[in-house]
Parts: C-alpha cells; structure tokens; sequence
C-alpha cells in the first residue's frame, strides 16, 4: 500500500502555495526599512542559536559547519532603478528532486491523473516532500479542477486560460478512492482558481472533500480555496463539506496586492472570506498565508498579520518568494532567516495559534499540519469527554 501513514497534502493552484512557505522580521521596522533599504540584523549580545543553520541547511545539504547567516555578504535587495536578478542566497538552495520515492510518487500521480501544485507552482521543496525527507514521510499537494487557472497573478506559475477544460465529474470519487487506500490521516485539498464557473467551483471542491469524509470520518481535510470573487455563499458551500480547516491566502500587503495578484483577487476581498468562514464555522481552523520579499515594508507586514488576526485566522505561514521564471516578478529582496524568526515571535505575540516562519515555507507545510492535526485531535478528545 503505497505511503501508508503518510499525509498527502492536495493542492491549491491559487498557490504557491504552493508549496511551498516562511519566518521572518522585526516587530517594528527601521528608518532604513521605512525608505525602502534592507533592515540590518542585530548583532547578537551572545551566540543566539537563530543565527546559525536550522530548517533550510537541512532541506540542502549545503551549509558548511560553523556557518552563520550573516556571515553572508552578498545583495540581498534590488535597489531602485536595478533590473538585474538577484543572486540566490545560501540558505535557499535546495537539492535538484531525485531518489526512488520521489519517482514511484510521480509515476504514481500521473497514473491517476492528478495534478500537483508542487511541480505546476516550480515548489522548492518538491525533493525534500516527494523523496520522503528525514522522516519518511512522502507528501505531495494535488490540484483538483485540474491545471489550468482563470486567473493570471504575477507570482504563480500555473498554466492559465480564460476557458480551461470542464472538471472531471469522476474526479471527487476517485481523489477520495486513492487517499482512502494510501491510509492517510491528513489531506490537504486544493483547486485552481475557476472563474469560469457559475460557483467557481464550490460544489466541485466542497463534494471531494464529503466523499473524502464519508470514507473515513477519521480523516482530517483543510481546503485551501480561492475566493469566489466574494461570494459568500460559494465559500459557505466548501465550508458545509465537512473540512476541519479553512485556508485561504492573502499573499501579499495591502498596497503591493493590485501589482503582485490578479485584478479579481483583492486584499479587503480575501479577508472578508476569512472572516465569513470563522463565523460561519467557528470549530474549524483558519489559515493564510504572506509571501515575503515582493517590495513590502515591516509596518505594512505587521499590519496585515494584524489584519488576518482581525478577520479570525488562527494559523499563519510566512515565506519567501521565489522568482519561478523570468517572465514573473523578480525578487525585490531575499529575507533573512533572523527576520523571519522575528515575524514568527510577533506573529506568536498578536495571538496566532500557529507561525510558520522561514525561507523555504509555503502555505502547505509538513510541519503546520502536523501541528493543525494535533490540535484538532485534541479539540475533538475534550469534545468527546465533555471538555472545552
């Protein structure tokens, strides 16, 4: 039985979601922030285990012993006026995927014909979640109303069209089919964006999840969805399919949205589908997710992390983006890893039930759903025994 005890995480093509996410920044940006340069890191007092190689060295193999981060002296953002690309920092390369696990699940995949956000989003992890990783544990995050989105942000690799294929009716019986013989406990469900569709593809997404549940009820879903344009009532459709957590990603600060996302995906837009989806089910886990290093300001990241807390999420990610061909954005700044611990601490400090924080996090990140499914675990023990 293939990746048994395994999670799969099925993917969202709003993404980067892909795959991909993030832990950064200060809780108060400097005068150099304010006008635009990069933040320099406080010198420690005393050696500060933050400073050193943590999560990334481990996903590239690459970071010789005794090394630290700012011991890294190349540029780190573009400067007004620069056209040129940046060069990749250290601690963001990650080893080209190869191995037999990361093979079989390929093969695997396009046996079934479904679709993965980690190879149509180019995810910097797609080695590290598809060879298994240290622990063993194969993931993959897998698009359902196919490969090709409506929408056209600036940040997003996936294929787009303005009249995609029509979903595969078949296609919410058979993800479900597969995730139930693969013994997985916690699945990710994720679609492109379907403006083409009079629900979006509500009812589409809303019935894999059902079917994944009536199964196995044991199983945990999130969705991570888009936003319907705003309708409201397409999003309370997903939320009566049974999920356990409702993800939804803002992307970006308020002011850089219209330049970083598509025209129909607007800042005030997403965080009135969070805020409906926690009043509207208030059990169930909310969750988004920033990309870091697009020309944004530490005042205007603290503000929206304010402002998803505002809207009900409780779970948060935070990343860098990455450029994932050259006719997309280009980075404006490489953020540091002590920059991304500071969002995690401010992040912690305005009352997040979880931040995850670093260069190579995305939105579906292993580490967050393992800690989404023990807290859910738990909420439904106290449940069960009349507890809160």
């Amino acid at each position: 039985m293939l990746l048994r005890h395994s999670q799969l995480r099925i993917g969202i093509g709003t993404c980067m979601r892909n795959a991909s996410r993030r832990s950064s920044s200060a809780s108060a940006a400097s005068p150099a922030a304010a006008a635009g340069a990069a933040p320099a890191d406080p010198a420690p007092a005393r050696a500060d285990p933050r400073s050193g190689p943590g999560l990334e060295e481990f996903l590239s193999g690459e970071v010789p012993e005794g090394v630290t981060w700012r011991e890294y002296s190349g540029q780190l953002r573009r400067q007004p006026g620069e056209k040129g690309r940046l060069r990749l920092p250290p601690w963001l390369k990650t080893e080209i995927p190869m191995g037999k696990n990361y093979a079989r699940l390929k093969s695997t995949l396009r046996g079934l014909n479904l679709h993965t956000v980690c190879e149509e989003a180019k995810c910097p992890n797609i080695g590290e979640c598809w060879g298994g990783g240290q622990d063993g544990t194969a993931t993959a995050t897998i698009m359902v109303l196919g490969d090709t989105c409506t929408r056209g942000c600036r940040f997003c690799s996936v294929k787009t069209s303005r009249a995609p294929p029509p979903p595969d009716p078949l296609e919410p019986e058979n993800t479900a089919a597969a995730i139930a013989a693969w013994g997985l406990d916690y699945v990710v469900l994720t679609t492109v964006d379907r403006d083409d569709l009079p629900d979006g593809g509500a009812a589409h997404l809303a019935s894999t999840a059902a079917e994944i549940k009536r199964r196995n009820p044991a199983i945990l879903v999130e969705c991570l969805s888009g936003d319907f344009q705003g309708n409201l009532d397409c999003v309370s459709t997903v939320l009566r399919s049974g999920l356990d957590v409702f993800a939804h990603n803002i992307e970006t600060v308020e002011r850089l949205t219209p330049h970083v996302r598509d025209r129909r995906a607007k800042y005030r837009q997403s965080l009135a589908v969070l805020h409906h989806a926690k009043q509207t089910r208030p059990e169930s886990v909310t969750k988004s997710s920033i990309m870091l290093g697009l020309g944004e300001t530490e005042e205007e990241v603290l503000q929206t992390m304010k402002d998803l807390r505002a809207a009900g999420v409780d779970c948060l990610t935070l990343g860098q983006y990455m450029q994932p061909t050259k006719r997309h954005l280009k980075v404006v700044e490489y953020v540091t890893p002590a920059r991304f611990d500071a969002l995690r601490e401010a992040g912690e400090r305005l009352g997040f039930l979880y931040v995850a924080s670093g260069p190579l996090v995305r939105s579906s990140y292993k580490a967050g759903e393992l800690f989404i499914k023990n807290v859910l675990r738990r909420r439904r023990g106290g449940e069960e025994s009349g507890g809160v």
